[in-house]
């Protein structure tokens, strides 16, 4: 699947984004190495904390399915109801998850649209990570 493709099936998943507080919708496209795409969208909470952002509403329908390898995450997000107007980098949290299940060279593409898209690999974004050996120490 080439990029532009994934980016648009997060553009989709981003049209089910639940936002009535902040108003800032979020898709997101997991593709794992078998082909197969789960999509993300954030989900508020009136309290705040059990908000769920996209990316990881994609890795945890994927992995509670048996998903357990990927190959790349498109990530979109602005104001709801309107196109995109920036680029929509994941948060701290969702990057950490995505280290629990994906290598350093792991493919995240942040767009506007289909043909304003960013290519980076998890390392780039997040460059120390924290995993399972780091529990040792």
């Amino acid at each position: 699947m080439d990029n532009r493709e994934l980016v648009k099936e997060a553009l989709a998943a981003r049209e089910m984004a639940y936002v009535p507080y902040s108003h800032f919708a979020v898709g997101a496209a997991l593709l794992t190495k078998d082909g197969k795409i789960y999509r993300g969208c954030n989900i508020e909470n009136a309290a705040y904390t059990p908000t769920n952002c996209a990316e990881r509403t994609a890795f945890f329908k994927a992995v509670s399915e048996g998903e357990r390898e990927f190959a790349a995450i498109a990530v979109v997000g602005g104001p709801a109801g309107e196109a995109p107007i920036d680029f929509c980098y994941p948060c701290g949290v969702c990057r950490q998850v995505m280290a629990e299940f994906c290598p350093d060279d792991f493919i995240v593409l942040v767009g506007k649209s289909e043909d304003e898209i960013r290519e980076h690999v998890l390392s780039d974004i997040l460059p120390h990570t924290f995993r399972e050996p780091d529990l040792h120490r």
